[in-house]
C-alpha cells in the first residue's frame, strides 16, 4: 500500500509540474484570439519590416513576455504599446508570445470561427 500511495504522488507531481509548464509557456490558440489586436500595427502581413512596429512573429517567447510586462510596467516606454498592455493579465501575455513565437513569417490567416 505504501508503494501505491507514492507512486500516486509521484503520478500526481508530474502532471501538476507538466500543467505549470503549459500555464507557463501560454495557450497559442488563446494567443491567436488576442492577437487580433495587435495586427493592426504589427501586420497580418509577417515579412513586412516596418521600424516602427517591429516584426513579432517568430519572435523569442521570453522576449515577448519580457517585453510586454516591461511596457506594462512602464520600463519600456511607448505612449500606445502602454495604453495598448494596460488590461493584458501575465496569462495574456504568456498567451500572446506563444502564438507569435509559432509564427514562421508567412502571412497570418486567421482560423474560422
Amino acid at each position: 500500500m505504501n508503494r501505491f500511495f507514492l507512486g500516486a504522488v509521484a503520478t500526481l507531481l508530474i502532471f501538476a509540474a507538466g500543467q505549470a509548464s503549459a500555464i507557463q509557456r501560454g495557450d497559442p490558440q488563446r494567443g491567436e484570439d488576442l492577437a487580433e489586436a495587435c495586427m493592426a500595427c504589427h501586420s497580418a502581413d509577417a515579412v513586412r519590416n516596418n521600424p516602427e512596429w517591429p516584426r513579432l512573429h517568430g519572435q523569442y517567447h521570453e522576449y515577448l513576455v519580457h517585453a510586454l510586462r516591461a511596457y506594462k510596467s512602464g520600463d519600456r516606454e511607448n505612449a500606445l504599446m502602454q495604453q495598448q498592455v494596460q488590461g493584458l493579465s501575465l496569462q495574456d501575455k504568456r498567451d500572446l508570445a506563444a502564438w507569435f513565437s509559432q509564427q514562421d513569417g508567412e502571412l497570418y490567416v486567421p482560423r474560422r470561427r
